[in-house]
This record gives C-alpha cells, sequence and structure tokens, in this order.
C-alpha cells in the first residue's frame, strides 16, 4: 500500500552522474517523496518513469528534509551549496545534507562548519564501489558526523548499500575513503609498472594474468583490470584525471600532518607520468601503456611470446 503523500520523507538529490543515477534510484520508496536535479540531464525520463520528481534548479528541492550530493568534486559541492541559490539559502533549518561525493578532507569540515552556522546537518558519507555495485545497491558507504544525523539518515543508505559504517566525527567518512581509494591507487601503480616488464622479459600475457589472479599477487586492481588491459579495453572504469584528486588530497594531508608515505609518493610519480603523457581520459588500467610505449611492448591477450 502506498503511503498517502503527507506521510511520505521529501528527499532531495543532487547529481545524476554515473553513480548519482543509479543511487537516486535506489531511494525511490514508497515512503518517499524523491525530488531530483542534475546539470545533465540525460537522466530525467528514466527517474519520471521510476517515480521521481525532477526540477531544472536546486529550488525544486528547498522543501526536502534530507538532500543527497553526488558531485565530481569539492568545486561542484561548494557551487551546490553556497554558490548563487545555493541549498544554504534555500533549504530550511534543521534539514540535512549528505554528501556522497569523493573530495578533500580539510574541505569537508570547512563546509561542515558552514553548514552548522546555517542550522543545516551534514553527513560526509562518500561511496566505495563501481557502477555496477550502485545499481544493486551493494555500496560500501563511510559516514561522518554526528551520530544523531547518520541514524536519521541511515533508512535512506541502506537503500544503496549493504555496507554501511559510521566512522565518526565530521570528515571521517572522507577520510576512511581516502585509505581505501589510495590502498587501490597503489595497486593500480604496481600493475602498471610491472606488467610491461613481464612481457619486455618474454613471458606470455594471458599467462601472467592467469597466475596473478590466481596466487598471491591478485587484488580487487588485478582482477578488475587484467581483463580489460589485456583485451585493450581502457574506458570502463574511473578516468584517471579525476582520480588523482585522491592523490592530490594525499598529499596535502601528509605535507600538513608531516607524515611519510614513500610508496604513495612513488604511485603518484606513476600517475603524474601517465597523464602527462595524455591518459588522463582513461581508466587507471591506461598506466600500463605509458610504460608499454617506454619498453616497447604490449601486454596483450594478442601479443605473441618473445624470447628474452
Amino acid at each position: 500500500m502506498t503511503a498517502a503523500k503527507s506521510d511520505r520523507t521529501i528527499v532531495g538529490f543532487v547529481g545524476l552522474g554515473q553513480m548519482g543515477k543509479p543511487m537516486a534510484l535506489n531511494l525511490i520508496h514508497a515512503d518517499t517523496d524523491l525530488r531530483v536535479t542534475s546539470k545533465v540531464q540525460d537522466a530525467y525520463s528514466e527517474m519520471l518513469a521510476a517515480g521521481a520528481t525532477t526540477s531544472d534548479s536546486l529550488a525544486g528541492l528547498a522543501d526536502a528534509r534530507i538532500v543527497f550530493l553526488s558531485l565530481p568534486g569539492t568545486a561542484a559541492v561548494i557551487d551546490v551549496l553556497f554558490g548563487d541559490g545555493g541549498l544554504t539559502s534555500l533549504l530550511r533549518p534543521g534539514s540535512i545534507v549528505v554528501d556522497t561525493s569523493t573530495m578533500e578532507h580539510g574541505a569537508t569540515l570547512d563546509i561542515h562548519s558552514r553548514l552548522a552556522a546555517a542550522n543545516l546537518a551534514f553527513l560526509d558519507a562518500p561511496v566505495s564501489g563501481m557502477q555496477s555495485r550502485a545499481e544493486a545497491g551493494t555500496l560500501t558507504v563511510m559516514c561522518g558526523g554526528a551520530k544523531e544525523t547518520f541514524e536519521t539518515v541511515r533508512p535512506w543508505l541502506e537503500r544503496m548499500g549493504n555496507n554501511i559504517l559510521f566512522m565518526g566525527d565530521a570528515g571521517s567518512g572522507q577520510l576512511t575513503k581516502l585509505v581505501n581509494q589510495l590502498l587501490f591507487d597503489i595497486n593500480c601503480a604496481a600493475l602498471a609498472e610491472i606488467l610491461p616488464m613481464a612481457r619486455r622479459m618474454g613471458l606470455d600475457a594471458e599467462k601472467i594474468a592467469s597466475v596473478i589472479n590466481s596466487g598471491t599477487g591478485r587484488s580487487y586492481a588485478s582482477e578488475f583490470f587484467l581483463p580489460r588491459i589485456l583485451a585493450r579495453h581502457f574506458s570502463d572504469g574511473y578516468p584517471l584525471q579525476a582520480a588523482y584528486k585522491d592523490l592530490v588530497s594525499a598529499a596535502e594531508l601528509g605535507a600538513r600532518h608531516c607524515i611519510p608515505m614513500p610508496v604513495l609518493a612513488a604511485a603518484t610519480a606513476t600517475y603524474q607520468m601517465s597523464l602527462l603523457a595524455g591518459h588522463g581520459a582513461s581508466d587507471k588500467g591506461s598506466m600500463t601503456r605509458f610504460f608499454e610505449d617506454m619498453l616497447a611492448v604490449q601486454f596483450s591477450a594478442a601479443a605473441p611470446h618473445t624470447e628474452k
């Protein structure tokens, strides 16, 4: 039985990109009046068909009790919240902003303070998992903020993910996401460096991939990227130029708190070289191409076995 319109919680959602659209779709429920807006409006017809209300501006979300953000980064979040006609000037006191975007830890703390001054609650709740997990509602969600705010929002978070974690005070969600991302980033950089070396030494690419993904060298990065690198598919993951912001955040954090991270610094150099080589629009697997070009080899299923 569908809840009466007056009994439904008004929930807003800003940003219907690769991750935002499936996350928003999973929020549609009998107890929720979902209102969405996005700079790119390609998903509007699908959202309308599923039962959401679309708006061409943030003003359409002014009555929302909770507003989720899924945006490309810090600048976009700040603009949506504090820019001309931003949510801070529209939402009623006591409303909750939940940011599922990935952004700098320091900026997250600043946003928390600015929203608190406007009598708005804030939860930083970045997600881990690719588009397929967003569609399945099986994301990991890492949350930072007041425990009371987390508990209020939890029923909606549980529609987007199956591993919902309260990590502590404001900023703790973003910091947790950063830790996870940096380990993934290091794994990707290691693959990019070592795979072409194996080919240069004459080893068969497909056999090496099989050994890695069945042995102790296995990681989520290898399981995801190795089949794609072999097939020369470099557009199935997050673009390299967008992912680089995690490394910038880590460098700033390390400098501010005097925390040495030499392995991460080396991995960062691999990202920088790949970006300078023009691979920014491709995914992290494309970093392999930088070392392939340098060694005049290709880690490909079509590449013949060669003698050293």
